[in-house]
């Protein structure tokens, strides 16, 4: 009777291990819209309710297929956004992931542009190659540059820097012609940038790289998380004074393949003019 009782506790056990397992696997595919409103009186009228779609981290690669990246712009253009930015890592393992994935970008339709970072993965694949396809296929890439998107009159100014730990930060390169009543973005694919970060003309940054600690304690705390600060940057909205920060969960994963109360996303960003 011992010997039964041990193997059905056993077999309970190994039971809810198959289940944990599945459900932190099929989590992978559950993409959520997370809507975020930022208000500011810097926002320019003509920008009132513009809609920006942020999404990071995608890791096209051996556990993020094309036909995923296929129906993610398509759920982003079913969004209709107004603006695209892309928070870096798009593909992981082999540079042979890197042109695919981008010619699936060309899809995305953006009615004032699509722009972006390289994360630390890009840099490790292949950063010059992930480089010219962003430029080939349309994206304003970001990397310590910045640009001006304008509706009629009006303007609001786009930027980035380069990742933390792979390239070199220079924001003088996105504030340098921005006054202090001018709504700047700053897109940074590591949060753990916004220790350095010194500057006033920022009204709100983007970033990734965390993937939101990926597996976490029913979403309230992770055990890694890839920041010096852990928690602090791990998720969510941020408030630094009048500046906003937002950290995405990103869309794809590293090894391994599973997320548990950590669902991936697509960003809308709505700005509100004050």
């Amino acid at each position: 009777m011992k010997l039964k009782k041990k193997i059905k506790a056993l077999l309970i056990i190994i039971s809810l291990g198959i289940i944990f397992f599945l459900y932190c696997y099929l989590e992978t595919y559950w993409i959520k819209t997370k809507e975020i409103e930022i208000s500011s009186s810097d926002i320019p009228a003509t920008f009132n309710e513009t809609k920006i779609v942020f999404i990071s981290d995608i890791h096209h690669g051996p556990y993020f297929s094309i036909e995923r990246v296929r129906n993610l712009v398509s759920k982003i253009n079913a969004l209709n956004p107004d603006i695209v930015i892309l928070g870096g890592d798009y593909s992981h393992r082999e540079p042979k992931y890197i042109e695919p994935f981008f010619d699936e970008l060309l899809k995305i339709k953006s009615k004032h542009g699509v722009f972006g970072v390289l994360g630390n993965h890009d840099h490790w694949e292949d950063e010059q190659l992930t480089k010219i396809m962003m430029e080939r296929n349309g994206i304003h890439v970001c990397d310590n540059k910045s640009y001006w998107v304008n509706i009629g009159q009006d303007s609001i100014k786009i930027g980035g820097v380069g990742d933390l730990w792979e390239d070199e930060q220079i924001v003088e390169n996105t504030i340098y012609d921005v006054k202090k009543d001018d709504f700047c973005i700053l897109i940074s694919h590591n949060p753990d940038y916004l220790e350095q970060l010194n500057s006033d003309l920022i009204d709100l940054t983007l970033s990734g790289h965390t993937h939101g600690g990926q597996m976490t304690l029913f979403g309230l705390w992770a055990p890694i998380v890839p920041s010096k600060n852990e928690q602090k940057y791990r998720y969510g909205l941020k408030s630094f004074g009048n500046m906003k920060s937002y950290v995405s969960s990103g869309i794809g994963t590293i090894t391994p393949p599973l997320r548990f109360f950590c669902r991936p996303e697509i960003v809308v960003v709505t700005l509100k003019n004050k």
